[in-house]
């Protein structure tokens, strides 16, 4: 698999973590940030990471910060991205199964090394089931759609 990893200096250490566990799974990891303990802004990381996943250069990117939401939020603005927050393996999986989620995202003060691995590999493992659920993503594309071209005609 083709993954992007990145964080915040919250979630270093766990990005490090996580990122050696992908690369002795056989994955081909991209790694966008940051690379100290030093302080950073997650956006920085986020954005690069977020569009490189909506462009289909990864098959799916994972973000941690100390609890998750920041590099959440800033993911889901980059048209083609699906993230979410998980910490625990029922999430995870089913974000990717009900709603394809391309980003997860994770806290690394909110989660301990062996639950994160464990969601990291429940969300790497599942796949999109498609069929009812395509309708209801094509509602959630409907949507990004006309906030995007309300966007436009403002500008």
């Amino acid at each position: 698999m083709r993954v992007a990893i990145g964080s915040d200096h919250a979630g270093f250490e766990l990005k490090e973590i996580l990122r050696a566990e992908l690369v002795e799974l056989g994955d081909d990891v991209v790694d966008y940030g940051t690379d100290s303990l030093e302080s950073c802004d997650y956006p920085d990381i986020a954005v690069p990471l977020a569009k490189a996943v909506a462009a289909g250069e990864h098959d799916f990117g994972i973000l941690i910060c100390s609890n998750g939401v920041g590099p959440s939020i800033v993911a889901n603005k980059i048209h083609g991205v699906r993230a979410a927050v998980c910490h625990d393996t029922f999430s995870s999986k089913r974000a990717r199964e009900h709603t394809d989620v391309n980003v997860l995202c994770l806290g690394a003060w909110a989660i301990g090394r062996g639950a994160a691995s464990e969601v990291m590999r429940a969300f790497r493992s599942a796949s999109f089931e498609g069929g009812r659920h395509e309708r209801r993503l094509g509602k959630v594309k409907a949507v990004d759609d006309e906030m995007r071209a309300a966007s436009r005609a403002d500008a």
